[in-house]
């Protein structure tokens, strides 16, 4: 590996923590960010669903929450099981790659470190994934803990707090939802590695600002706030 790709890796870890702490001090130039402002819209959802017994809609919008982590679960180890299999075929590729124009040749060594970081970032995201689903069965638990409309009224104390307790799971599993979320758009810059470094820190610098402008500047963004918070 050369000093560039050094450099690149250097970039592309610096950017990754940096969005993660942009995010989630979940302001930026006193603009309130998407996941926010859908951690409101989580608190809302379940607050108005203290006003109605039947809950079945309350139900299908938790499995659905959960049905979508599991999906991208499965994705990431579907991804792992590639990875391993380019490792196996790592000089059909390598001889694949040196027909190709444009490719910066490290040697077989560094491609197979390349697909290890590929395969460090799917697992990643895999463990996150993982312990999001966990979260949101652990969230069905709360939600089925929170009490009829009629047993709230006599003690709203009690409702608020088996709420607040099912509001902050829902929230704290979308958060982890999200970091797995963030690891695979993450890989799509890392791929650009198997170019050249140069690629790599281009196509890193893509997401971060692709990601930052769907945080804060994007029209889903505007969909979930009031006038007043724009």
């Amino acid at each position: 590996m050369t000093v560039v790709d050094y450099c690149a890796m250097a970039l592309f870890l610096l950017l990754w923590l940096a969005y993660a702490r942009i995010t989630g001090d979940q302001q930026i130039l006193s603009r309130t960010s998407l996941t926010k402002a859908m951690a409101e819209r989580r608190r809302e959802w379940i607050l108005n669903s203290m006003t109605r017994d039947l809950k079945m809609i309350d139900t299908q919008i938790m499995g659905g929450l959960q049905n979508g982590t599991a999906f991208f679960a499965s994705t990431t180890i579907f991804a792992i099981g590639g990875c391993f299999a380019l490792l196996g075929a790592t000089e059909q590729v390598d001889a694949i790659l040196k027909d190709i124009p444009y490719i910066v040749q490290g040697g077989r060594a560094t491609f197979e470190l390349k697909v290890c970081g590929l395969i460090a970032l799917f697992a990643y995201s895999f463990f996150k994934f993982g312990w999001s689903y966990r979260l949101f069965n652990y969230c069905t638990i709360l939600f089925g803990a929170i009490p009829m409309a009629d047993e709230a009224a006599r003690d709203p104390e009690r409702a608020m707090q088996a709420a607040e307790r099912t509001i902050r799971m829902n929230i704290i599993a979308a958060s982890h939802f999200n970091m797995g979320l963030r690891a695979i758009f993450y890989s799509i810059g890392y791929l650009g590695w198997f170019v050249s470094p140069w690629v790599f820190m281009i196509a890193t610098v893509l997401v971060f600002i692709v990601l930052l402008r769907r945080q804060f500047f994007s029209e889903a963004r505007l969909a979930l706030l009031n006038a007043s918070d724009r």
